[in-house]
């Protein structure tokens, strides 16, 4: 399977009915926004002037978050301080409409809370405030005591561990085990040097740094890191290991199968910080709704694409991960649609108010005149499907000399430009009927047409659309293409 847009839209509406159970070390994120322009005069430091101070989930609150951004329904448990930061992040969580009744709240903790401080996005300093001792023998039988009934009822157990004290080596040795022997999944963020608290999991999520010091082994490249990688998911009998390689994108170990080396897609990163919280929900989220471990692993590493490009902690949506999964998309299969495929490719857009546009042609001898026309028609909406006329449409159109280039060859010339979502063939001499299948929003012809003799405009003006034109560049196309290059090569003297 490869995660296409039609696999994640799956993925999405199973996500609605996934029951997720997180426990992990709960924090606030403290952003204070500013700008600085000054040096103090008491030392050498710069002057933050205040503009703002926000507070966000952090830590397993965070990957509570990205779930319930996606729609899934969360349970979420930690034990944080019974002090005025506890409480301001319980109400952060029902403003989020995040459940608080497996918080727990001790006397003999701080709840952690992380100070950020930004000036033109730039993180300046942190300070953190938090309790790093583990759990009291009565807090954490407290815990289990009100983790197994809600485990009963769990897709799948999510482990965030910023190594707070939390997550304890028994408390986690026992809800592996009682996750395993109900058919729970069990997918972990870990920390710390001894992995073996976590051993039996379904699937781990280190960052490269974190593998190292597991591991006690300092690689210089993929060879070493999957030597190092596997021996570890060996012998803590993982189902899968995934390692995200910042920059360099995610590693995905698994037995008996070569490492899968996923490559890093964003473009621009602006902030790293809470990308493993969101690698562990969307990895979490793949597993739970029946992704293989690679689409799990794609899923994640898609994940962070977008988080990492947002400054600070932050969750992703389900329409921003749609969004760039059609972007990486450039396979053009993918987007080459029989009708029926399409049809039910654009149910899904409609029920998210996308403003689908279609246009027609035969699109021989692709120039820069199309692409520029089908730029144009892309801009008017949010996705551009084409209806292409077949061979024998064109034949019968353009005379039996034509197309010059194939059908197939055509439609994969041009699904491989951005600006065209979906290729669709048709052999009718009008698109009429594909026109009454795609029902467009917008229905798009060259200038040279005039709106009364555009077929389907009456149509698409009959429920609401509407119909655009658009002018071809002056001096473009396939006809002059084809006079030109006739011309070029018959008046080529013969050479002796």
């Amino acid at each position: 399977m490869t995660l296409t847009r039609f696999v994640l839209e799956n993925v999405l509406a199973r996500a609605t009915r996934l029951r997720t159970l997180v426990l992990g070390d709960l924090m606030l994120d403290e952003y204070v926004w500013g700008t600085t322009e000054r040096i103090s005069p008491e030392a050498p430091v710069q002057v933050v002037d205040v503009s703002d101070v926000e507070l966000r989930l952090g830590g397993a609150g965070n990957v509570a978050g990205n779930l319930h951004a996606l729609g899934c329904q969360v349970t979420l448990a930690g034990v944080i301080g019974d002090d005025a930061d506890g409480e301001a992040l319980r109400k952060l969580l029902r403003l989020h409409a995040i459940g608080t009744d497996l918080i727990q709240a001790s006397p003999q903790r701080a709840t952690s809370r992380k100070t950020r401080v930004l000036a033109s996005n730039q993180q300046m300093l942190r300070i953190d405030h938090e309790s790093r001792q583990e759990l009291a023998a009565a807090d954490e039988a407290a815990l289990l005591r009100k983790l197994l009934p809600a485990l009963e009822r769990a897709d799948i157990l999510l482990l965030s561990d910023y190594r707070k004290g939390v997550l304890t080596p028994s408390l986690v040795s026992s809800l592996i085990a009682e996750a395993r022997q109900r058919g729970v999944p069990v997918v972990v963020d870990p920390k710390g040097s001894d992995y073996r608290r976590y051993r039996q999991a379904t699937l781990l999520t280190p960052n490269r740094k974190e593998l190292q010091q597991a591991t006690g082994s300092h690689w210089q490249d993929l060879n070493g890191l999957s030597q190092a990688a596997e021996k570890l998911r060996s012998q803590l009998e993982l189902q899968a290991l995934l390692v995200t390689r910042s920059e360099e994108g995610m590693s995905l170990f698994r037995p008996q199968q070569p490492p899968l080396h996923l490559p890093a897609q964003a473009r621009d990163v602006f902030d790293v910080s809470g990308a493993g919280d969101t690698v562990l929900a969307l990895a979490a989220l793949g597993v739970a709704t029946g992704l293989d471990l690679e689409d799990a692993a794609a899923l994640a590493n898609l994940a962070a694409t977008i988080v990492v490009g947002k400054v600070g902690t932050s969750t992703v949506s389900p329409q921003e991960l749609l969004d760039a999964v059609g972007h990486l998309h450039r396979d053009t299969h993918l987007k080459i649609q029989s009708r029926e495929g399409l049809h039910r490719i654009l149910e899904a857009e409609r029920h998210r108010s996308r403003r689908i546009v279609f246009t027609n042609g035969c699109f021989d001898l692709l120039h820069a005149g199309h692409v520029k026309y089908l730029q144009k028609a892309r801009a008017l909406g949010d996705l551009l499907v084409l209806g292409l006329n077949d061979d024998a449409s064109v034949r019968r159109l353009k005379g039996p000399k034509r197309p010059l280039i194939g059908q197939q060859e055509r439609a994969e010339l041009l699904a491989a430009l951005n600006c065209v979502d979906y290729v669709v063939l048709f052999a009718e001499d009008t698109p009429l009927s594909l026109i009454e299948a795609v029902h467009p929003d917008v229905l798009v012809k060259g200038g040279d047409y005039d709106r009364e003799t555009i077929v389907g405009h009456d149509l698409v003006e009959s429920y609401g659309g509407r119909v655009e034109l658009i002018q071809f560049v002056d001096g473009q196309s396939t006809t002059l293409l084809i006079e030109k290059i006739l011309q070029t090569y018959l008046d080529e003297e013969p050479r002796g």
